[in-house]
């Protein structure tokens, strides 16, 4: 009986060393993952007033250029009514990437009024549609210029 004995031991033995291993191997894993989810170990610094530092906000009404910096708009009479009542529910770059016609861009804000929620815009209406049509009216896009001043040589065959 007792190499029975002897033999449960070896293997309560090596059960312990296989359980071991497996922690081992899941605590390896717990890490791997958090170090994918945070790979600055953020949560494990002492100073918390460090990690919250404020980062300093440029002044968002800038202009340089002619252009607002914060939404790409070209200056003119009715910027700022155009960024209040149409980047509240879209980007900038959504107005700026369309060229349309002032009676396209009414056709568009009547549109987003009846099925898109978009509020009655007031006295502002036709401050943002003139704004719209004349800095983001169609453009004619053609061929380039001819090219002129080219000395043209022959070709040898």
């Amino acid at each position: 009986m007792s190499k029975e004995v002897e033999f449960q031991d070896q293997v309560k033995t090596i059960y312990r060393y296989i359980t071991l291993f497996g922690c081992l191997i899941g605590l390896f894993l717990v890490m791997l993952i958090y170090l994918m989810i945070d790979p600055t170990l953020s949560s494990f610094e002492e100073d918390e007033e460090e990690q919250q530092e404020l980062v300093e906000i440029e002044d968002l009404d800038k202009i340089e250029n002619g252009i607002h910096l914060a939404t790409g708009f070209v200056q003119g009479e009715g910027l700022q009514q155009v960024i209040n009542n149409c980047t509240n529910c879209h980007s900038s770059q959504l107005v700026i990437q369309n060229r349309m016609t002032k009676e396209r861009w009414e056709a568009t804000i009547v549109w987003m009024q009846e099925t898109q929620n978009l509020w009655d815009l007031g006295d502002n209406h036709e401050t943002i549609v003139k704004y719209l049509a004349t800095y983001y009216a169609p453009e004619d896009k053609g061929r380039r210029e001819n090219l002129n001043n080219i000395e043209w040589y022959e070709l040898e065959d």
